[in-house]
């Protein structure tokens, strides 16, 4: 199995990755899936700013220190400022807690202690792993990444954890094994879903997948934690994917199970939408989406509004083709 490794030519002091106080400063539902359209995130100018108590109220939604990570300094560089963690941590999708982006607070219901993660399937030595295991029996680093989300919108994270190729030395796939299935976390009793009649009729629990070949590559990440603090509820505790090249709908948040298989799995927003969210879903700016360009995209601002943020040109395979490009050349 080949890895695949480039150094990018971005250039970022590290002081800015591993200091918290840099960074103390994802989707709507999709509703032309059931007929109506497509609905960004908007706000009035006098509802663009957090108050001071919403603030300290998010601030204690942000997780535990998390010391003994190092730096790993070939992703100490996204080419970009880190986003602030306020910002990244009050934006976010979480459908299973509801279909808005401010959904920090009715993620606090997510029960993530005691918790397990199943590794099974196509392998040599399946293993249930506990919460202390993901921080213990693997080497945890730092790596700053660029996160792209389908709805072209993005943002820049400094994400704690551990390669996903690290789990498969592990658990040791075996040749039959072509694709990875990933359950997230789902209980209908705390998980409300969006606001929709019929969100008990959706898909769950959600599901992403990848090629065995893309799990192997050195970008494809567990996280456990972020902003050097164990990883908050809203952006998926205790264990979310992190595939940087891909839109930010493959990154299963809350992982309960990892299943090495022979087909390709079926995943959530794929059998939702097939024309609309692809299995590969690559960050690929001359590829619209049926309903808006993917040219250009925003990077996650102060205001809420997302037509204020500050607009660039989306890069081919979220800029880093240097390390997947061969998988799909």
């Amino acid at each position: 199995m080949v890895f695949f490794r480039a150094r990018p030519g971005w250039q970022l002091p590290e002081s800015r990755v591993t200091a918290e106080g840099v960074f103390w400063q994802r989707r709507r539902f999709m509703k032309s899936l059931i007929g109506a359209g497509v609905g960004f995130a908007a706000a009035s100018a006098g509802a663009c700013q957090r108050s001071q108590t919403m603030d300290a109220d998010l601030a204690n939604t942000l997780g535990e220190p998390l010391s003994g990570a190092r730096l790993n300094s070939a992703f100490a560089d996204a080419g970009r400022e880190p986003t602030p963690q306020m910002y990244a941590s009050r934006y976010n999708n979480f459908y299973e807690f509801g279909g808005s982006k401010d959904i920090w607070g009715s993620a606090q219901a997510l029960p993530t202690d005691p918790w397990s993660v199943e590794v099974t399937g196509l392998v040599k030595n399946p293993q249930t792993l506990s919460l202390d295991d993901l921080t213990q029996r693997f080497d945890l680093e730092e790596r700053i990444y660029r996160f792209r989300c389908v709805e072209a919108w993005a943002m820049v994270v400094p994400w704690i954890g551990f390669p996903m190729r690290a789990l498969m030395a592990m658990v040791e796939p075996n040749s039959a094994a072509k694709y990875v299935r990933f359950t997230s976390y789902y209980d209908a009793a705390v998980c409300p879903g969006p606001s929709l009649g019929f969100a008990r009729d959706l898909p769950w629990p959600y599901t992403e997948g990848l090629t065995v070949e893309e799990m192997a590559n050195d970008l494809a990440f567990f996280a456990v934690g972020v902003y050097g603090r164990t990883l908050p509820k809203q952006h998926g505790a205790p264990i979310r994917m992190v595939v940087p090249w891909k839109y930010g709908f493959k990154g299963a948040k809350s992982i309960v199970k990892i299943e090495f298989v022979a087909e390709q799995p079926a995943t959530y927003w794929n059998t939702l939408a097939p024309n609309e969210y692809k299995f590969e879903a690559n960050v690929e700016p001359d590829v619209p989406h049926p309903r808006w360009s993917q040219a250009k995209e925003r990077l996650i601002g102060e205001s809420t509004a997302m037509f204020t943020w500050e607009q660039q040109p989306t890069v081919i395979y979220n800029g880093y083709g240097e390390y997947v490009g061969a998988l799909y050349g």
